[in-house]
Order: structure tokens, then sequence, then C-alpha cells
């Protein structure tokens, strides 16, 4: 088994289909409130929903990809994924909405997990890092699915041919790169199997997992209700406020292209701690203007800022002592999983309790703990 051009590009293309997917959803957040008539805790609510299904996902999708191969759970996953999204308003009700939204996180959870598995097989394979530009490759089809969004909003298009239209096109190119993934291990047998159980972290695995939470919140509240903000909060049309998700994605692409680099030439601690800096203060623009152009501005900032903090923290749990690099990375990426699943909800919460404007601060305070933790990316650090 060897890896090939075919298959890296295989990789690349299934995080560029889910970073596209999640986009969709991110653009018609918006149109799925209108259409419910609901309010912005019963949309946290609704998110809340997905990030349960995405913790049943995770509890399972170790021992399902031990047992079935990433390839094929990838495949299955994917397209699962992308054909939800011809459903968001095509359901009968608010309740229904819930349930779908359970089935997606579900399988936008293990369909994560499968891809991040074949990326860090192809690392192992071909010696060389892969992961930072599979990721960019994710914000990639997230600034692509944003952009697009807004274009065939712009143009007319109407939201429910606009889900159905992206829905075709991904299960195609899902079920196209699953096909050039890496062959199939044998099956795994049930002693194996059980090596591939759910485990929370513990100590310095659970600070940096906790941490990743943290960025992670913050990061899928831009993805979520950024759009919305745009929209509600400085009065911007809806093919104009999804710019907002497609700038913040554009800059995170581009952050993370140049990850390495920049992993190569600072310390993980320094470039956290200016990571979250920028992060805070950026986003902080956002919230302060009424510009909408200053607020583009200010989402792509928050990208810069957010881009590398994931491939810092999951860099950090590689290197704790006595503890396994594939190991460390799982246990901290499923707290951080969970943080990126649930933290959408918080905010939906926070905005019906106050405002969406004073709800979004939490990414404000998150970066500045981000920042103001970033010595604990020495592993030699302890709580």
């Amino acid at each position: 088994m060897a890896a090939t051009a075919s298959t890296r590009w295989a990789a690349r293309a299934q995080f560029f289909a889910s970073g596209f997917i999640f986009a969709t959803w991110g653009v018609h957040v918006p149109t799925v409130k209108a259409h419910y008539g609901i309010d912005e805790a019963q949309l946290g609510l609704a998110m809340l929903a997905a990030g349960a299904g995405a913790m049943l996902g995770l509890t399972s999708a170790g021992r399902w990809i031990g047992r079935h191969g990433a390839r094929r759970m990838a495949a299955l996953c994917g397209c699962i994924y992308a054909l939800l999204l011809a459903g968001l308003i095509a359901m009968p009700g608010y309740l229904f909405l819930l349930a779908l939204l359970a089935v997606f996180g579900l399988v936008t959870s293990v369909f994560d997990v499968a891809i991040n598995a074949e990326a860090a097989q192809l690392e192992l394979l071909g010696g060389q890092p892969l992961m930072s530009g599979m990721h960019g490759m994710f914000s990639l089809g997230g600034m692509a699915g944003a952009a697009s969004g807004s274009a065939a909003l712009a143009a007319g298009l109407g939201p429910q041919a606009h889900l159905l239209w992206v829905a075709a096109a991904m299960v195609l190119m899902v079920a196209v790169s699953s096909w050039h993934m890496l062959p199939q291990p044998p099956a795994a047998s049930d002693a194996s199997a059980a090596d591939h159980s759910f485990r929370l972290p513990r100590g310095v695995l659970a600070v940096l997992g906790v941490l990743a939470a943290l960025g992670l919140i913050a990061e899928g509240a831009i993805y979520d209700w950024s759009v919305l903000y745009m929209q509600q909060e400085l009065g911007s049309p809806q093919n104009q406020a999804a710019l907002a998700y497609a700038s913040f994605s554009a800059a995170m692409a581009a952050a993370r292209f140049g990850g390495d680099a920049m992993r190569a030439r600072f310390s993980p601690a320094a470039l956290l701690l200016g990571s979250g800096v920028l992060a805070a203060a950026a986003m902080t623009l956002v919230l302060l203007t009424d510009l909408p152009w200053l607020a583009l501005v200010g989402f792509a900032g928050v990208g810069v800022g957010f881009a590398n903090v994931v491939p810092i923290l999951f860099g950090a749990s590689a290197r704790v002592p006595g503890v396994e690099p594939a190991t460390g990375i799982a246990a901290v990426s499923a707290v951080a999983y969970l943080g990126f699943m649930a933290g959408p909800a918080v905010i939906g919460l926070l905005a019906r309790a106050a405002s969406l404007t004073a709800a979004l601060y939490v990414v404000v305070v998150f970066a500045v703990a981000l920042a103001a933790s970033a010595r604990y990316t020495d592993t030699g650090a302890r709580p």
C-alpha cells in the first residue's frame, strides 16, 4: 500500500467537499431561521441537535472505521452528509428539522474522522507533513461554498434549488474521490476493534483538548452565525452577508497553506500567543464597527488568527511524553470536535438572553484565553 498523487488529491477533494457542504449550511442559516419561523434560541437548539448527533458519531467513529475502513465510511457518510443539505428547508416542521440535523451531525463527525485518518495515513506513508494543507482545503472549500452561495442568491436562484444543486455536486465529488482513497485494510478483529473505543483525555491532554475546544467553539461561531450577524445586526442583504463566511474561510485557507512554514519558524507558544491576540483584536473590530466592509476585513483577521490554533494544539498533543502521537491527537480532537459542534448552541442561547452582538463576544474571550494559555503547548508544562 503506497501513497500516490491520486490518493493525495482524493483526500484533498474530500476536505474541500467537507468545507463546501458546511459553508452551504452556514449560508442558509438565515434561510432556515426564516423558513421555520424560529428565534435564535430555537436555532441554537437545532445546532445543539447536530452537536448531539456528532457526540454519538464520535463515540462510534473509531470502531466503525476500524471495522469498515476509512474509505468505505468516508464514502457512505460523506454522501449522506451532502444529501441532507437538500432537506434543510424541506422538512414538514421544526421537530423534523431537529431530527435531520441530529443525523447531519452524526455523519459529519464520522466523515471528518475518516478523512483525517486518511490524511494521517498518507503522512505516514509519504514521510512528509500534509495535514495543514488538508485543512487548508477544508477552508478553501468553505470559501468556495460561501462565495458560490452568495453568487447564486444574488442571481436569484431559489434556496431549495441551490441546496439541491450543491447536494448533487458534492455527492459526485465525494463518491469519485472515495474511489481513489487508499485501499481498505483487512477487517479488524473484535479485540483490535476494542482498541478504537472512545476515551476522554486526562491530564495534559485534557488541558490541550479544552483549549482546542475553545478554539473550535469560536471558529464554529463564525461559521454558523457570521452570515446572520451581517444580515441582522448590520442590515446587509443575504448575498452580501454570505461574504462574511467567505472572507473568514479565504483568510483561514491562506494562513493554513502557510502554516507549516510558520510553525517551522516560530515556537508553538509564540505562534499561539500571536494567533489569539490577532483573533481577539479582529473580532472586537467586527463587533464594534457598523460598516459592513470593515466587518468583512475583521472576519478575515479572525480567520488568520484561528487558522493555526488546531495544528499547534494537535502538534503539542503528539509530543506528550508516554503517549503515542496518534492516541494523543485522537483524544484532543474528540474534545475539540465536541466544542465545535456544541458551541453554536451556546451562542444561540446567549443571543436570546442578550443579543447576537453580545453573544459573539464569546469569540473574543476565548481568543484571549488561548493567548493566555499558550505556555501549555510546551507539553513539559503541567496544569
